[in-house]
């Protein structure tokens, strides 16, 4: 089977580098909010150093 490589590089940086280990929330719910929320922290710094790289490259 083939498998996208976007979402391992996401999930082994999430996993490895943001030392994220285990769900710390219980039910469908709780784990659908705690994984969203890593998710949007995770697209949140991709965009701040997007925007920081743009400043330090018009500067």
């Amino acid at each position: 089977m083939n498998r996208s490589i976007q979402s391992e590089g996401a999930n082994g940086i999430i996993k490895w580098n943001r030392a994220y280990t285990r769900a710390r929330r219980r039910g469908l719910e709780g784990l659908n909010l705690e994984i969203g929320m890593i998710c949007i922290g995770f697209n949140l710094h991709k965009f701040y150093l997007k925007c920081r790289k743009a400043e330090s490259v018009a500067a």
